[in-house]
Parts: structure tokens; sequence; C-alpha cells
């Protein structure tokens, strides 16, 4: 995955939003950015190198998608979604494959099959992606022998970033969207959504902060947690995810939020089988009702954007759907 270059842009071209205490700009549409993805659906306001304030992550892009019949008449559900960058173009990626979310949000709100909504994407930070997307707190129920075996792999209690990210989106980037944006402010209208670790920390969005995310969709959810070889590591994968699983057992409560989970099975997805099967047991033994938890699987598909993408209006019309 290459790294979004860090741009210049001309004071004349932007408009200054001061709301969170620093200043933030927006791109248009057609606006020379070489780094603005284009969009086929909706508009695109797109916001370079955004900074936290407190510094509690390093500057990253964020992508604003408004559908067509945006307007400040009407309030708007908010999907928060990881790996911004993968989201919308496919000539910003390294592999030509992209989430095609402004396609297929935008068929279902002119079908009328979801709620008025938006969706902000908020960029990886490439380099500590696996620390910011770890959901911190399972380390916390590791046995000493596995957190020294995690720090063995460069992921120890030092190294963990989840909770300062989860912090900069409902403390600095949700006021900043809620302050520009005409938006639903409630749980019940604002989701978390990613794939592989960036469904880690959706599930971990919703757990951790209940009162602001009513709700997840968790693709390919990489709940073999942070590990470098599955052959290699099957002891430590096995209690990692347990870990895992318990956390959310204790933290969540049962049907008190909308948890959507999946998994292919080719290449990465093929390891998931086993992990995935215990957490759909888990909520099941909870009392979560099909309204609340949905796991599905689908064969034949990948660890990759066109897979995510082919099966995008799956977890949208769960969470958003009328």
């Amino acid at each position: 995955m290459k790294l979004l270059r860090i741009l210049t842009v001309s004071a004349a071209a932007l408009f200054i939003l001061s709301s969170c205490g620093i200043d933030k700009t927006a791109g248009t549409v057609g606006d020379g950015n070489p780094d603005k993805p284009h969009v086929s659906v909706g508009k695109l306001d797109f916001y370079p190198d955004f900074e936290s304030k407190s510094g509690l992550v390093t500057p990253r892009n964020v992508y604003v998608w408004l559908p067509d019949n945006y307007t400040k008449g009407k309030k708007y559900a908010v999907v928060y979604m990881s790996d911004g960058q993968n989201l919308f173009d496919p000539e910003k990626m390294f592999n030509h494959q992209e989430w095609r979310v402004d396609e297929v949000f935008g068929s279902l709100l002119e079908e009328g099959k979801i709620q008025n909504c938006i969706v902000v994407g908020v960029a990886n930070s490439f380099r500590t992606r696996s620390q910011e997307y770890f959901p911190q707190d399972v380390f916390d129920l590791y046995s000493p022998e596995l957190k020294e075996y995690s720090r063995s792999k460069r992921m120890g209690e030092d190294d963990l970033l989840g909770n300062d990210y989860l912090k900069f989106l409902v403390e600095e980037l949700k006021p900043f969207i809620d302050e520009t944006y005409s938006t639903r402010r409630d749980r019940n209208h604002t989701f978390h959504m990613g794939s592989s670790m960036g469904g880690l920390i959706s599930s971990y969005a919703v757990a951790k902060y209940p009162e602001v995310f009513g709700g997840a969709g968790c693709l390919s959810t990489h709940s073999v947690l942070y590990i470098t070889n599955y052959d290699a590591e099957k002891d430590f994968i096995d209690s990692a995810n347990q870990c895992y699983v318990d956390f959310l057992r204790t933290t969540l409560k049962p049907n008190g939020s909308k948890i959507y989970m999946d998994r292919g099975d080719q290449t990465l997805d093929a390891q998931y089988p086993k992990y995935q099967d215990r957490l759909d047991r888990m909520f099941k033994d909870a009392g979560w009702d099909d309204a609340h938890y949905v796991s599905k699987v689908y064969p034949g598909l990948a660890h990759v954007e066109d897979s995510w993408a082919s099966r995008l209006d799956v977890p949208v019309l769960f969470l958003l759907g009328k």
C-alpha cells in the first residue's frame, strides 16, 4: 500500500474551518489535488493531512462522502470507515481495487433502501496501522507468557495505539464532522466499519464507546489478532483469539448494538473459520438475536477490496436499512 503524498495546497483554493481549534480545509471536485480520489456518485470532500490537535494520532487524510441529495435541510447518519484511502478510487490503490463506497451507498440511497447517511473515510497510518487497529484492552487479558510472546513480535503494550486512535475519532474527528455537516449525532445513527484489522477496530469501537457507536460492520475480521506466521504460531493465535472473544463477551451488552461479521474462504480469509466460529458461538450463547448479530461466509471471496466491495451492500443494509 502506497503512502499518500503530503501536499501544500494554495490558500486561495480553500475555505478555512476552525471549529476544532485548528485549521481544517476541504478540497472540492476538480480542485486539481492529485491525491484526492475520484468518485462517480455523490461528492467527496477531502481533508489532506488532518491533524489531531492533541497529538493522539499522526496526521492523515480524511475523506467525507456526501450523497447526491445531501442538503443542510436534512439530517444524516454517519458511517466511519477505516483504511479510508481504499474506499473510492482504484487509481489511488496499489492493487487497483477499491470498496466502491460511493457506488454502493449511492445505489442503496437512490433505491430508498437505507436511511440518509454520509461516509467518513479515515486513512490508515501505514507504518503503525496494526498498532492503531489492535483492540488494545484485549492485551490486558493476555497471560504473562502471551504478552512476552507478543512483545517479541513487535506488539507489546508500549506499541499499542488503539485507544488513542478511537479517542481521536470520538473526541476530535466526530465533533468536527458534526459541526461541519448536518448529522444525526446519537449512537443509533453512528457506525464504524472496516475490514481485516479494520474489522477488529470496528468491533472494538462499539465495545469501547457504546454510547457513541451503535453498530459495527466487520468484514473479514482479523480475529487471529496480530500474527506473523500461522503454521508456527498456532498456539499464540488460539490464545489471543480466545482473549478477544472473552473481551467482547464481557464488554458488549447482548443485543445492545448491531454487529455484522463475515469472511470469505480464499487467501488470508482461509485462516479464519475456526476463530470466527468461536466468535459466532459466543454471540449465540450470550443471547444475541439475528436482528443484532449477523455472521456470514462468502465462498470464493478473498481478502481484497474487490471481494469486500462485492458484498458491501449486505452490512450497509444491516446497519442502515429502513
